[in-house]
């Protein structure tokens, strides 16, 4: 009686397992990825065909395709229409290489000067370099705060449930389930817009783009808050608008400027804050909301209302929250709204509410320039708010900001930093340093820390002393060691003041 001679390891794969937990298909991938990696195949190699390489390894054609696809995905394989699978020419270059190149770019960023693209790139630098992930003047809540089970529950379910729905475009004015749901959103703040009022768009970041787009044209005048969101102002620029800053009081904008300015500009827009302003974390009274409505109406002017704090604020029976679009019931107030800092980020679910006039100029406007937003990201929000789960959630981030805010806020106070206006609500505090924050965000980034420095925040860009720090980002013990040692040591610039 002959014996079977024993399974040895193939030049492609070793032996494969059924009982790793590992698919097949990944054990492949990963052995066949390794060898190239390791010089084993080299560079131009043809590979077995699939008949041949499911045969050799007892294993489906099906298996075979699907590894030979992943491999040519990542880049180790190329598929040639008629000759098969060969492996694919590799750049000597080593992926670390790159990130040598960005850690260098970090320590000789005090060679560029900060704008807004120099915050934004270095917001998004921590994707890629781990030692850059201490933040303190980012502008969302810490991914640890957030519920990304939830997220991947819900796409679970709806990739389930939905799979031919989600290879189609979307509708241009939005996921109309979602639109219901933010019907009844508003209606809680007291908002009446139906479904065709609203528009879902890719973040608020597109929302202001559009709204910008549709009611102005080169030369005319947008007002922001001074200080404010900065991605806004080189967005207007770039259309060719003036903008123009108001300046932002404790308890909203300076009226007496606003109307001085209006009467001298007669601004098209007013983009503002009502609730949890950007940067300070402060919201309008009500005795100036009815002003800035007034003032609008006698210099033609439309509000429009950035609410994307609008669910980290405890709400008007804890806090006084007056909002625009509540008094003026969408007349003259275009209301922002979305779920990138309370949600997920990367999910960029926004909407407008608008008159229904101009909810369908708008609808019209985002087709022109996405056709659709992403059905999947409005369907996920849907799926996460329609169940309960957002309130809770919620109320779990509310509820950390209150522990550790007037924590951190002494912190601040003990090592320097002079706090005006203590904020009840909201994850930033916008904070005065005495000190140049744009060389004092500088020699952060050679540390490592992102800061977010006042001058970005101001349509002027002139130097400032203050920034915007937010509390949820601000645990770890290097941030307070930084800046204790830079506050003990420094000299302030008269020049600031």
């Amino acid at each position: 009686m002959t014996s079977t001679p024993p399974l040895r390891p193939s030049p492609y794969v070793g032996l494969l397992s059924r009982d790793t937990g590992e698919t097949l298909i990944d054990q492949i991938a990963r052995s066949v990825a390794a060898r190239i990696d390791d010089k084993v195949l080299r560079g131009g190699a043809r590979m077995p065909s699939i008949r041949q390489f499911a045969a050799s390894h007892a294993v489906s054609c099906f298996t075979v395709v699907a590894s030979y696809d992943k491999l040519v995905a990542r880049g180790y394989l190329e598929s040639r229409r008629g000759a098969g699978f060969f492996v694919r020419e590799r750049s000597p270059m080593k992926i670390d290489i790159d990130i040598d190149i960005d850690i260098d770019a970090a320590a000789s960023a005090e060679s560029k000067p900060l704008d807004v693209v120099w915050l934004i790139r270095n917001m998004f630098r921590p994707a890629q370099l781990p030692q850059l992930q201490k933040a303190p003047g980012s502008g969302v809540l810490p991914a640890e705060w957030l519920d990304g089970a939830a997220i991947g529950n819900a796409l679970r379910s709806i990739g389930r449930q939905h799979g031919n729905l989600l290879l189609n475009y979307g509708a241009p004015q939005g996921f109309l389930p979602l639109r219901q749901q933010l019907q009844r959103k508003l209606a809680e703040l007291e908002i009446a817009a139906a479904p065709e009022q609203i528009v879902t768009t890719v973040g608020v970041t597109q929302a202001l783009d559009l709204v910008a787009r549709e009611f102005t044209r080169p030369g005319d005048t947008i007002f922001v808050d001074d200080p404010a969101w900065f991605l806004m102002f080189g967005s207007f620029a770039a259309l060719g608008a003036r903008v123009v800053g108001i300046p932002r009081l404790a308890d909203g904008p300076d009226l007496a400027r606003l109307a001085q300015l209006a009467a001298l500009h007669k601004p098209k827009l007013y983009v503002i804050n009502s609730v949890l302003h950007n940067p300070t974390s402060t919201s309008l009274s009500a005795a100036k909301a009815f002003q800035v409505l007034r003032l609008a109406e006698e210099h033609d002017f439309t509000i429009v209302e950035d609410d994307i704090y609008c669910d980290l604020h405890p709400g008007s029976a804890v806090q006084p929250a007056t909002r625009l679009a509540a008094l003026d019931q969408l007349r003259r107030v275009i209301y922002l709204g979305g779920f990138s800092k309370s949600m997920a980020a990367n999910l960029r679910v926004g909407f407008i509410a608008a008159s229904r006039e101009w909810a369908q100029r708008l609808a019209d406007r985002k087709m022109l320039a996405t056709l659709t937003s992403s059905d999947i990201g409005e369907r996920v929000a849907y799926k996460i708010l329609s169940e309960g789960l957002y309130r809770k959630h919620l109320d779990r981030i509310r509820a950390r900001l209150d522990t550790i805010r007037a924590k951190t806020v002494r912190q601040m106070e003990r090592v320097g930093l002079t706090v005006d206006v203590a904020p009840p609500a909201g994850m930033f505090v916008w904070v005065d340093t005495g000190l140049d924050t744009n060389a004092l965000a500088e020699r952060a980034m050679a540390e490592g820390l992102l800061l977010a420095p006042g001058c970005l925040f101001s349509p002027s860009q002139l130097p400032s002393s203050r920034m915007r720090l937010n509390v949820a980002a601000m645990q770890d013990p290097l941030i307070w060691q930084f800046l204790e040692r830079e506050m003990g040591a420094r000299q302030p610039l008269k020049s600031l003041f």
